[in-house]
């Protein structure tokens, strides 16, 4: 049946907007629409391009992104239907949760479901669309139906004309934009609370009672609108007194690395206490990875440290990791030896990871980190990277002005991110262990309580940086 849109007066530039506007009406009648251009946009105060088609085929072959609007008469059949564009698969008749904005659709009430098949086929091939039903007069229990199963209004045929379907037009456009944008929030809420849940486990509690070590840590997750990456760390003392201190790095970003951070933190915290070190853990961690990882071109950097009781000597394991830089009273800061390591985990089932002997003396700072701390760019457009022997001079410069702990740390990410000229692309994660005979014995032979690590992230919304007090190093 055609769709009668007489002459009307103009629309009142109120209810109008600048931007031209797409309507793809889908109806049945053989001799077409008899919507004309003229008489929609002058009533919409715009221009106004209709499509028609005679049935739900032909409309997948007309539904492009440009539509703005649809408008189904209810009565379309849906016999001979294939899936469209882009149509998720699903049993005939049963909506689909579809794309972002679209979410869950309820079912429609039993003994109406034949009369909205046509309307559930098209929220299925369209779930970014607003769409308008057009019903008949009376029926105005199926009209709600249809804007309880997912339409955005409907019509009565015999009240429609040109005033009414371009105000239609333009609220239900607005009201789909108001949905997807609260679709959006939603899940980047969620989001959110999952990243919440992830960096609790990528950065944990320090447990360093006791130990007279004082702890200080920055971490920064790389590209403009990330809120974690795969960078982790932990540190723990053991019952002998010795600390173990680890950072990694899992390759690539997102939450399938996080997770996979996560549980090779925990896994490393398990072993630890357990009272593994050196190789037999880091061959136990590889056997984590290689069990928990999505695919075998995902591997995984490590650097770990175990403190004597004494805190003047160490033992150092590198996993194709960077070497720490070990700051002594009165000295340069130096990287540790670096050429003993062995591989990333996850690249050679048979690995082998020898552990070095290091002096550390009797006051002193170490610091580990990932490498997005040396991969940054020296200057905008450049090819040239800050590099170990960069990130060296930088911290030493750092330290000549008197900077220590947790101003270190934050004046340095800040400098290589202004060497860069912008955000970092790669996950940033250092951490600083320090020991000063003096202030253990102000303390009474302890270092006040640990606290988590502070989380640098993007300026850009929604990230915002979190800082947890604790005491200078």
């Amino acid at each position: 049946m055609p769709v009668p849109v007489p002459q009307q007066r103009s629309v009142p530039a109120a209810e109008t907007s600048h931007g031209d506007l797409t309507l793809l009406v889908i109806e049945d009648d053989p001799a077409g629409t008899t919507i004309t251009v003229p008489e929609l946009s002058a009533a919409a105060g715009t221009r106004v391009r209709i499509r028609t088609a005679r049935n739900l085929t032909e409309a997948a072959r007309l539904l492009t992104d440009d539509v703005d609007c649809i408008l189904l008469d209810l009565a379309v059949p849906v016999t001979g239907t294939g899936p469209g564009p882009g149509t998720p698969t699903a049993d005939a008749g049963t909506p689909d949760s579809g794309t972002c904005g679209s979410g869950p659709r309820p079912e429609p009430v039993s003994g109406r479901a034949d009369e909205l098949a046509a309307l559930t086929h098209v929220l299925r091939i369209a779930p970014l669309h607003a769409v308008l039903a057009l019903t008949a007069q009376d029926d105005t229990e199926l009209a709600a139906e249809a804007v309880r199963v997912g339409a955005q209004d409907y019509l009565f045929r015999g009240e429609l004309d040109a005033r009414v379907l371009s105000r239609a037009i333009r609220y239900a456009v607005e009201r789909k934009r108001a949905d997807i944008a609260q679709q959006q929030l939603t899940e980047s809420r969620l989001r959110a609370q999952e990243n919440a849940r992830l960096e609790r486990g990528l950065l944990p509690t320090p447990l360093l009672d006791g130990s007279g070590l004082s702890f200080a840590a920055r971490y920064r997750p790389g590209r403009s609108r990330a809120l974690l990456g795969g960078d982790f760390y932990d540190v723990v003392r053991t019952p002998d007194g010795t600390v173990h201190a680890m950072i990694g790095d899992v390759c690539g970003h997102g939450p399938d690395e996080a997770a996979l951070g996560v549980e090779l933190r925990i896994a490393w915290r398990a072993l630890t206490l357990a009272g593994l070190c050196g190789d037999e853990l880091l061959s136990t961690l590889q056997q984590v990875l290689e069990h928990e990882r999505q695919s075998e071109e995902i591997f995984a950097t490590l650097c770990t440290v175990d403190i004597a009781p004494d805190g003047r000597r160490a033992g150092l394991c590198l996993a194709g990791h960077p070497a720490p830089l070990l700051a002594r009273h009165g000295r340069p800061a130096r990287l540790l030896p670096y050429e003993d390591g062995g591989p990333a985990l996850g690249l050679l089932p048979r690995a082998r990871w020898p552990r070095r002997q290091v002096e550390l003396g009797g006051t002193w700072s170490l610091m580990m980190y990932t490498d997005g701390l040396i991969e940054g760019r020296v200057g905008t457009g450049g090819s040239e990277r800050l590099g170990q022997d960069g990130m060296v001079a930088m911290v030493n410069s750092r330290l000549e002005q008197g900077l220590a702990g947790e101003e270190l740390l934050e004046a340095a990410v800040a400098e290589v991110r202004e060497l860069n000229g912008g955000e970092l692309t790669d996950d940033v994660a250092v951490l600083l262990l320090g020991r000063d005979p003096e202030r253990i014995r102000r303390w009474g032979g302890s270092a006040p309580r640990s606290h988590p690590a502070s989380v640098d992230r993007p300026p850009s919304p929604p990230a915002r940086a979190v800082r947890a007090q604790r005491p200078p190093l």
